[in-house]
């Protein structure tokens, strides 16, 4: 009933989707986090509406600059605009009953693969824990391996360490076994195969998660000199850029399309890859990603 498939989102600046300010916070803009190993995640409907808001604007675009007649874009448009409802449903419509429909795409929220960690000597290390690598394992339709934590995999070219530890800010963590498993999990992307990777244990990962994070204070001035605005000042924190995050996608197949995969690609326009922005403060170099989705194995 279900075609699956999986995400793949490498941010190429910080990404910060999560709460606004409150005293309760320290008027610290804080992301979201997932309840077990506490490290960032994108919400499934902030990833559903970016999905769902691109395609629609692709297809106004694609209807503005078509030859046609005046009367032949509004029918266009009106197609292009039920090809988003076709996947993603219809609106509720105030004072109709039944105006809603239900989508075909089912996503949920991604989590992080690898994050990317300051560690003096390399000067980059990838890091992951068991939970994440698990959650990936089945969402990509792979074997589950086991991997113990301290395992580690320094890719071709790379130079090994020449201690058996890494430094991190909090102190050191050993290098227990090289692992060449962890190989399969650096093909996704290009640029993960330029770093050494490290798996720590669950109970460690919120640890140095919160070591890595962005973070950034901010103000707004008065418009007629350099001072702060009333009590316009908060901090924000975000997911690193260079960070890898995954999410499943499920495509329920209709009665006029039984393989709807090759389709969606295609209206999404993500044959391969795109460039698409995720979260708040996109005005300032924020939310910047690259987006790259496959079908399950």
């Amino acid at each position: 009933m279900y075609q699956k498939a999986y995400g793949i989102i490498e941010t190429l600046a910080p990404l910060h989707i999560g709460a606004s300010a409150g005293e309760e916070t320290g008027n610290l803009n804080l992301i979201f986090r997932d309840q077990f190993t506490l490290t960032g995640i994108i919400p499934g409907s902030s990833i559903r509406g970016r999905f769902r808001a691109d395609m629609r604007l692709e297809e106004k675009a694609q209807a503005k600059n078509g030859n046609a007649s005046e009367q032949d874009d509004q029918q266009e448009t009106q197609e292009k605009l039920s090809l988003v409802e076709y996947w993603y449903g219809k609106d509720a419509k105030p004072g109709k009953a039944d105006s809603t429909s239900e989508g075909l795409v089912k996503i949920e929220y991604a989590s992080l693969l690898w994050l990317p960690i300051y560690c003096p000597g390399q000067p980059v290390v990838l890091v992951t824990c068991p939970a994440l690598l698990k959650r990936y394992q089945k969402l990509a339709g792979k074997s589950i391996q086991k991997i113990e934590p301290y395992s580690y995999y320094v890719p071709r070219g790379i130079k090994k360490p020449e201690r058996p530890a890494l430094f991190f800010n909090l102190g050191c963590l050993p290098l227990k076994k090289e692992e060449a498993k962890l190989e399969e999990y650096t093909k996704e992307v290009e640029s993960i195969q330029e770093y050494l990777v490290f798996v720590v244990k669950d109970t460690e990962m919120a640890t140095i998660h919160d070591m890595g994070l962005y973070r950034q204070s901010r103000v707004a001035l008065k418009p007629d000199e350099k001072t702060v605005a009333g009590t316009s000042f908060f901090n924000v924190e975000a997911l690193p850029e260079g960070s890898i995050l995954v999410f499943p996608i499920a495509l329920r197949t209709s009665t006029t399309d039984s393989n709807p995969w090759d389709k969606f690609v295609n209206d999404s326009q993500i044959n391969s890859s795109k460039e698409l922005y995720f979260g708040g403060l996109e005005s300032v170099g924020f939310g910047r990603t690259n987006v790259i989705l496959k079908k399950t194995t």
